[in-house]
């Protein structure tokens, strides 16, 4: 398995970086963040006139139909720069569900176009079959909690259940459905709680249903496992180049503290533990290009988030030590990247969740414990 970038991907991810790093300074996500709804639409609309936002999607509708390992660099970066828009949420979980619905192709177009903000829940709300002026439909009443990128969608992807599974598509302005911001700890990336009281949704809302509707939620969590992966990589290597930068420059003794053995062995550790964490992000986003069963790639991405996650909690925890007593104030960029890494490793499920789906995994077939 070739995990090395090709000449192709270190173009998207110069380009990434690039673009990036001139619309995520410090300063400026400091003022995105400070906004009503914390999203940057500018850069929105600029990742979405450059491609960006249909990078995993089929030329058909309107994407460049590339692949995962294509689109890890881009994730990486978004990290690193903490873009304060909705691209892992919409360009990546929600659009990934909607390739593999039957329906809502337009929506999948728009996506990658940036013209609009798609947010999916995987939470499940029971739903009640009603009719309206003779058409069928379902009732909806409940809540779809902390929906990260709710709060600025044009469109939710609700699963709801009524017999069986259904994957609805839910313009923002239904009557009956509301989106409740939720506080919570990085102000770079925000969610919202999604709340229907009585609210009806007609047939024709339906994106999925049944096996295919639980095969597209099931998509949409592993391979945007994946994706937040390497997301939480680049905030892990984002940190590791502040500490080598704040350590070469600060002094103590006459000579910069980068120098003293102690903080060398720190950043190595780091080092070691980030890129043990993008091997297992490259390797699992390889299995999901080669299209693996369902079992094969929960345990790639299982693998991949979980080294992440660890690589993230201990560059964050290292990068505040490492900037001393400045590490703990507003001003120092250090603590933005331990919220955002925080975050992350709540959203699609704790270290812990996806060990025991692994596990389950492998009581469930002990034959595979067996070695030739």
């Amino acid at each position: 398995m070739q995990l090395a970038l090709t000449d192709d991907q270190r173009l998207i991810a110069d380009s990434a970086c690039a673009l990036l790093a001139g619309h995520c300074s410090g300063a400026h996500t400091r003022a995105v963040m400070h906004t009503p709804d914390g999203h940057d639409a500018a850069l929105w609309q600029q990742l979405g006139e450059q491609g960006w936002c249909g990078l995993l999607t089929a030329p058909e509708s309107g994407g460049q139909g590339l692949g995962w390992l294509d689109a890890v660099p881009v994730l990486e970066a978004m990290g690193a720069h903490l873009a304060c828009v909705p691209y892992l949420p919409t360009a990546v979980i929600a659009a990934t569900a909607l390739r593999h619905g039957s329906a809502a192709l337009d929506l999948l177009a728009d996506i990658s176009h940036g013209r609009c903000v798609v947010a999916l829940s995987f939470s499940v709300v029971a739903a009640q079959p009603a009719c309206r002026d003779g058409r069928p439909g379902w009732r909806l009443d409940g809540v779809w909690p902390v929906v990260p990128s709710a709060h600025l969608a044009d469109h939710w992807l609700l699963p709801v259940h009524a017999g069986e599974t259904l994957l609805l598509r839910v313009p923002r302005d239904t009557a009956g459905l509301h989106a409740v911001p939720r506080e919570g700890v990085d102000a770079t990336r925000r969610a919202a709680d999604v709340v229907a009281q009585g609210a009806w949704m007609a047939d024709g809302a339906c994106v999925a249903r049944g096996a295919a509707a639980e095969q597209a939620l099931q998509a949409a969590l592993l391979h945007g496992a994946i994706a937040l992966a390497a997301e939480q990589v680049g905030v892990a290597s984002q940190c590791l180049a502040l500490s080598c930068a704040h350590t070469l420059q600060r002094e103590q003794f006459g000579r910069p503290v980068a120098g003293f053995q102690a903080v060398k062995h720190r950043c190595a550790q780091m080092l070691v533990a980030i890129e043990l964490a993008r091997s297992a992000v490259r390797g699992a986003a390889a299995l999901a290009d080669a299209r693996p069963t369902a079992h094969d790639l929960e345990q790639a991405a299982a693998q991949a988030l979980v080294a992440a996650h660890e690589a993230a909690a201990m560059a964050t925890q290292e990068t505040i030590q490492l900037h001393g007593g400045m590490g703990y104030t507003w001003e120092c960029d250090a603590h933005l990247y331990l919220r955002r890494a925080q975050a992350n490793r709540h959203w699609l499920g704790l270290p812990s969740v996806w060990l025991e789906r692994v596990a389950a995994q492998w009581l469930d077939h002990p034959g595979r414990w067996t070695t030739a």
